[in-house]
């Protein structure tokens, strides 16, 4: 349901402190980590703007959505996380999971498939709808309204792509901020509930699109080239992003990750770093420069430029290569159908880590965010004091 509300002037908006967290899967667990070490060094942290892309949807509606102090809402994510395995996030049932996988083959190869509706995804992730709904008691995010009435939220944004006209839709909730329009992504207010959580991390083949007010949606990090975009157009004047993508050294980068001729999971793999990883440190890149000429503006030909603050939380170490650690402990169907991928070939695994939603793999994920967050805790510490 769309709300109309007022659009102020930049002006006239009251800026705060964003927290944009994005996608990656499972590797989202790595952001709760880093939430509970910032929640442990800084218990008074509080966000006045939260936006989800992906798995960092679920993550930020549960920070908007819980009227606890973030602490203690940090620690309630931690459980939700330590809840999750791959069973609870989509169907592993043997003979149902080769049955499904031989269809969407056999549908990429000729247009059609027995028994498989156009709609579906590489697994069934229906498990993991009643998993959200279990831990969010109910369809609807009351808190999240309730939050924004006593003024402890400005506002939140989680992102989705709309498949019919291929444009990034930011669905919001908040009041002082103009709603935005541009020629491939725009705001849609609404009262967010767990179908917005659910087309946000919906990956493009491996899930269903999910369906939204008539509508049909994915993952919110395919075309999404500017992912700090909506935290700015929500009146952010400082941003703490949480990356789930590991940088390497120029020595490190040259490694090869595989010795010869790539498979699906070597290709799928770029693929989706590409799409859900990359864009978030160059729009950092692209922020950094504009600040830098806005600077150097007089105020009152700055118009409505304003310089931004924004620091990127990153994973100090290669979290795609812990998932080899844990792979063997996949279910067997599952194992021995990403295994034909080639997902045993890779000495780092973009695509095995993002739908890795193994119990051990997502707990060393969080001790790993958890170590980070602790480490950068003076750096949060002085965008909080600016």
């Amino acid at each position: 349901m769309r709300r109309p509300m007022p659009s102020p002037s930049q002006s006239e908006q009251d800026h705060g402190l964003a927290l944009t967290l994005f996608g990656g899967g499972a590797r989202a667990a790595y952001q709760v980590g880093v939430l509970r070490g910032l929640g442990r060094a800084h218990p008074d942290f509080s966000a006045d703007i939260l936006t989800g892309i992906s798995a960092g949807a679920i993550n930020a509606a549960h920070l908007g959505n819980s009227e606890a102090t973030f602490e203690e809402a940090t620690q309630h994510l931690e459980a939700l996380w330590r809840g999750i395995d791959v069973d609870s996030v989509f169907e592993t049932r043997g003979l149902a999971l080769l049955h499904r996988a031989a269809c969407i083959g056999m549908r990429l190869a000729t247009g059609w498939a027995p028994t498989l509706r156009p709609l579906d995804g590489m697994v069934d992730s229906s498990p993991l709808r009643r998993f959200l709904e279990a831990s969010f008691g109910g369809q609807g995010l009351p808190g999240i309204q309730t939050n924004l009435e006593t003024g402890r939220l400005k506002a939140i944004a989680l992102i989705a792509l709309r498949y019919s006209t291929g444009q990034t839709v930011s669905f919001t909730a908040g009041g002082e901020f103009r709603d935005w329009e541009r020629p491939l992504r725009h705001s849609v207010r609404t009262d967010l509930r767990v179908d917005h959580v659910l087309a946000s991390a919906a990956l493009p083949l491996f899930f269903a699109p999910v369906e939204v007010d008539g509508e049909w949606y994915g993952d919110g990090g395919v075309r999404l080239t500017a992912p700090l975009a909506p935290a700015v157009h929500l009146g952010a004047d400082r941003i703490l992003a949480v990356s789930t993508r590991f940088r390497p050294s120029e020595a490190e980068a040259r490694r090869p990750r595989f010795k010869g001729p790539p498979r699906a999971a070597q290709i799928l793999g770029n693929l989706m770093s590409a799409t859900f990883l990359d864009v978030l440190d160059q729009d950092a890149m692209h922020l950094g420069r504009i600040n830098r000429l806005v600077e150097r503006l007089p105020p009152d030909e700055r118009e409505h430029l304003r310089p931004i603050k924004c620091l990127v939380i990153r994973p100090s170490r290669d979290i795609a290569s812990l998932a080899n650690d844990f792979e063997p402990r996949l279910p067997g169907t599952f194992r021995f159908l990403t295994r034909r991928w080639g997902t045993r070939r890779a000495r780092s695994q973009e695509l095995l880590s993002t739908i890795l939603f193994q119990g051990d793999y997502i707990r060393r994920l969080m001790e790993v965010g958890e170590e980070d967050g602790a480490a950068n805790a003076d750096a949060v510490a002085e965008l909080l004091d600016d």
